[in-house]
């Protein structure tokens, strides 16, 4: 018992820190978030891991950092009226969005020496340490070729948005394998509720809205939003028209799928009512269910959020013509996205399919 005890508090600090980092990966997608609406992607020209955490440090260098920005695609033909102040905005969002990814693995790196030391670490944490590594470090990496695609193509105006999504689906990724992981060791076997039926239909969810949410990606890569500021129509039609050409460009074959701004914000919002009502049925299934203590006080969660998260979308929908007001509706919007997810990964992991079942 005493060496149960042990084992019990010896853990904890681990899983407070996986915690910590699946805040600051929120944080992180946020800022980038921030940082596709505002257009501040490309303002950075260089990396510098380390030398790149200061910004320019006075007027000299402000205007080196804009002469090189000057010399990109989307300054010549979208930003050519921008000023060192106007640099200056959009340069902040992306340096910020780059400073918290370092302190993210300042915040690793530490306490994983610390932990190391204190022999916090079990066998069994081995493995997921690894990977969670890994991860951080291919996201990393996506970010930096993301970006440097949109600073070598002469012509490429914005991040492909194709490449935006998937440095955002790695995001995703590396947020839920944190929670998971930190769940792994705080909550008791005898916490887990078994129901295979409905364990399987959160996996399946899980499925839906991860499409769902690669789609918002391409909606901000492509800033579909603005191509149908109405609802609950597409601008006034419940059908997409002209579904193989858009603002001069055709789309033959299935590239409208990917590539149409408005057959994507339509797709977007269908998803959105499939999964409306898949979480209305799982929350009904799962009301009927008698489980654990922390599943009976948790199995709301995914409907009020899916709900909340349909009336910031319509809302920041709305707001189009207002910048401001569409700016911060549209990173709440994908707040609670993120949120909705990590409570059905947080479903997913306390229903199992039968006692067996090893996290």
């Amino acid at each position: 018992m005493a060496n149960d005890l042990q084992q019990t508090r010896s853990s904890k600090p681990v899983a407070i820190w996986l915690l910590i980092g699946v805040f600051m990966i929120i944080i992180q997608v946020l800022l980038g978030g921030i940082t596709r609406l505002t257009g501040s992607g490309l303002s950075i020209t260089e990396w510098k891991p380390v030398m790149g955490t200061l910004p320019p440090m006075n007027e000299q260098d402000w205007n080196a950092a804009f002469e090189k920005y000057r010399q990109i695609a989307q300054y010549k033909y979208v930003n050519s009226h921008f000023t060192l102040a106007d640099f200056k905005f959009i340069f902040f969002w992306e340096w910020f969005h780059r400073l918290w990814a370092r302190l993210i693995g300042v915040v690793f790196i530490i306490p994983f020496i610390i932990f190391f030391f204190q022999k916090r670490f079990k066998k069994e944490m081995v493995t997921p340490l690894i990977i969670l590594f890994l991860l951080g470090a291919l996201q990393g990496l996506v970010g930096w070729i993301m970006v440097q695609s949109g600073l070598e193509d002469s012509e490429l105006l914005y991040v492909s948005h194709y490449k935006l999504a998937i440095h955002f689906t790695f995001a995703l990724g590396l947020l839920c394998y944190t929670l998971w992981f930190a769940l792994q060791l705080l909550v008791p076997s005898q916490q887990l509720t078994i129901n295979k039926p409905l364990r399987s239909f959160t996996g399946w969810m899980i499925g839906i809205l991860t499409l769902q949410l690669v789609y918002g990606a391409f909606m901000a890569g492509l800033k579909a939003a603005t191509t149908a500021p109405t609802w609950p129509t597409i601008n006034g039609v419940w059908w997409p028209e002209n579904i193989h050409s858009f603002g001069g460009r055709d789309f033959p074959g299935l590239r409208f799928l990917f590539d149409h701004p408005v057959v994507i914000h339509f797709i977007h919002r269908n998803l959105a009512y499939i999964i409306i009502i898949l979480v209305a049925v799982w929350s009904w299934k799962a009301f009927k269910i008698q489980g654990t203590g922390v599943f009976n006080k948790t199995r709301w969660w995914p409907l009020v959020i899916v709900l909340s998260q349909a009336i910031l979308g319509i809302l920041t929908v709305l707001n189009v013509a207002k910048p401001a007001s569409f700016l911060w509706l549209g990173v709440a919007h994908q707040f609670i996205a993120m949120v909705l997810l990590l409570s059905l990964v947080w479903m997913f992991y306390i229903i199992r399919s039968r006692k067996s079942f090893t996290a």
